[in-house]
């Protein structure tokens, strides 16, 4: 029996089903029964269904539990079953069916134009950098910002802060600008279009945060269907996902104030990075909710190893 047939013999079912706790069971069987990919803001079923679930019936996750033995509608059942079966069928992630996504605890509106956040920087926001930065910055700068969510979060963890975020894309930046004007960040953060530090000129910034794309090309190949309903631009970057990483990392020193520091996702790339730069004093950076491949340099380290990259 196929997947899709498997679909629908639950979807026969489901009239049966009468409340909220009801379709939450059944959404996780069905997730799990479909052997669908998580990574995309969940890591598991029960989550995957929550988001799902919550969005239908418009409640939080704690409402979810609280109104559990409620009754629900024929057309929230109706809604529920088409988001599975665009979750199953078509492998699209969870976050695109509902429009939103959750970074740092900040909602960030979602679609196919920008990837679904979910880096583990959004830890190191929640605890303000500490220890790598001792002063709040003034000015930061968050590049390839895709969704804008490092620079809104930047920017509410640093109140005082002034943020420039930048991407190639003009399609993520439409995206980034809602949702700056949705968190009322329009007079501290600047969405703006840049080839890397193109745009920038010869500003300088306390603190440069950035999650570039990194995939190599024998991981782009095997990704799970999923990740071929993001952008390939936000996710490619030569054979071995680092073409973008090593500019970054030559023009960082002209970006960035005396004390300033670069934060740099590289993800699975990261083997390929301690690889090539075996001398670089990389500070690969550790996150207790999970995720790996993220690194700190200081300036005066950019300088003395520059040439190197």
């Amino acid at each position: 029996m196929t997947k899709t047939a498997d679909l629908a013999v639950y979807q026969q079912d489901m009239s049966k089903l009468q409340s909220i706790f009801d379709l939450w069971r059944f959404s996780v069987s069905a997730l799990q029964q479909a052997d669908v990919y998580f990574g995309h803001g969940t890591d598991n079923a029960v989550s995957e269904a929550q988001l799902l679930l919550a969005h239908v019936c418009h409640l939080d996750f704690n409402q979810l539990q609280q109104f559990g033995a409620a009754q629900v509608l024929d057309s929230e059942r109706q809604q529920l079953q088409q988001l599975l079966q665009q979750r199953i069928e078509q492998r699209v992630p969870a976050a695109y069916l509902t429009g939103t996504a959750w970074f740092n605890g900040i909602p960030i509106m979602v679609d196919e134009r920008v990837l679904v956040p979910r880096s583990p920087i959004a830890e190191l926001i929640a605890a303000k950098f500490a220890p790598y930065v001792s002063q709040p910055p003034q000015r930061i700068l968050d590049l390839c910002t895709g969704s804008g969510c490092i620079a809104i979060a930047c920017a509410l963890a640093f109140p005082e802060a002034e943020v420039d975020a930048l991407d190639i894309s003009n399609d993520a930046l439409e995206v980034a600008e809602a949702n700056i004007l949705a968190h009322g960040l329009g007079d501290r953060v600047v969405p703006m279009w840049s080839d890397l530090y193109s745009a920038v000129g010869g500003m300088r910034y306390d603190l440069i945060v950035t999650n570039p794309p990194y995939v190599d090309a024998q991981d782009m190949a095997d990704l799970p269907d999923e990740f071929h309903h993001e952008p390939e631009l936000g996710l490619a970057a030569g054979d071995d996902g680092l073409d973008l990483v090593r500019s970054i990392l030559r023009e960082a020193p002209e970006h960035l104030t005396e004390q300033g520091i670069l934060i740099c996702e590289v993800g699975n790339s990261m083997l390929a990075m301690q690889q090539e730069f075996a001398d670089v004093p990389f500070t690969w950076l550790q996150f207790s909710q999970g995720g790996d491949g993220v690194f700190m340099l200081s300036r005066a380290d950019l300088l003395t190893y520059q040439p190197r990259f």
